[in-house]
């Protein structure tokens, strides 16, 4: 047999723990609708905030890669462009060489050729001390240019740097025997950048023409060196566009994964916010009627 009771109205306390309950889930339903995110804090699922986190920020260093290989891009064509210069000014110089070999041409004009032939010399030199990327010098003997292509992880491990990483070295365009060197992992590639001598210094006609002889085999050459170097960029540039498009399909992939932890389903929280304020409504009508019911003893008394 039930007891009636003033003091204690127990179906009332049933009543407002309940409300309490779900208010706390209306309240989570409705922050998570607002947010657009299922987790919010660690408590509303700490294990999955973890990996969620840690995937973000593999993202964030993905992106950075794809950035950093595209200003390596930007660095090889700056450098491309330079050395295509180069190739216009040593393709004058051929001329200059040939022209310097004619014995039509009288030790003066050959003397002319000889000055232009310094002046070609001079703006090699000045390609190979101005060329710079965002005020670094590109073509400075034994300087070394790291790009990082790739900090690629995957779940569960610490950051590892792919082999994706760009090691540029060029040498000293002024200088005889000097190198531009592009190395990628274990790709390396090489190339003497010029040490082409004048066309002559005599003053006969018969040694400028010697002259002009062995700087055409000399130019040829440097010519030759100057195309392998612009082979050996323009492979680097490849190989970081590549690269690029990895690390995007792999940033791509890793923030569909953050994603499919961290982000709210929408369709399931608009369901759960139907149901909590259905259930508060009903909630606070079995709360009321439970007052009603403590109420209900005075009509003993009567």
């Amino acid at each position: 047999m039930g007891s009636f009771s003033v003091l204690n109205n127990i179906p009332s306390v049933n009543g407002q723990n309940q409300l309490y309950v779900n208010n706390i889930n209306l309240a989570r339903t409705l922050n998570r609708l607002a947010s657009g995110k299922r987790i919010n804090s660690g408590a509303d699922d700490a294990a999955g905030l973890q990996i969620a986190d840690r995937l973000r920020g593999n993202v964030m260093a993905l992106n950075q890669a794809a950035r950093n290989a595209a200003d390596g891009i930007s660095v090889l064509q700056i450098a491309d462009g330079a050395l295509s210069q180069v190739t216009d000014l040593l393709w004058r110089a051929v001329t200059l060489a040939e022209q310097a070999e004619s014995e039509i041409i009288s030790p003066q004009g050959k003397q002319a050729l000889q000055q232009e032939y310094a002046f070609i010399q001079a703006e090699i030199d000045r390609i190979g001390r101005d060329t710079n990327f965002n005020g670094q010098t590109l073509f400075v003997a034994n300087q070394f240019t790291s790009i990082s292509a790739g900090q690629i992880s995957t779940l569960g491990s610490d950051l590892q740097t792919s082999d994706a990483r760009l090691d540029i070295f060029v040498g000293d365009l002024s200088q005889t025997q000097s190198y531009i060197s592009v190395s990628i992992g274990t790709l390396s590639f090489a190339a003497a950048a010029g040490g082409t001598g004048l066309i002559g210094s005599a003053s006969s006609a018969a040694s400028l023409e010697s002259a002009a002889t062995s700087a055409l085999g000399e130019i040829n050459e440097a010519l030759s060196k100057v195309a392998i170097m612009r082979g050996s960029i323009g492979a680097g540039m490849n190989r970081l566009q590549a690269a690029i498009n990895v690390i995007n399909v792999t940033s791509q992939n890793t923030l569909a994964a953050e994603s499919g932890i961290r982000d709210a389903n929408i369709a399931e929280e608009i369901s759960n916010l139907t149901k909590y304020q259905i259930l508060a409504q009903t909630g606070m009508a079995a709360l009321a009627q439970a007052n009603m019911n403590a109420q209900n003893v005075l009509s003993l008394l009567r």
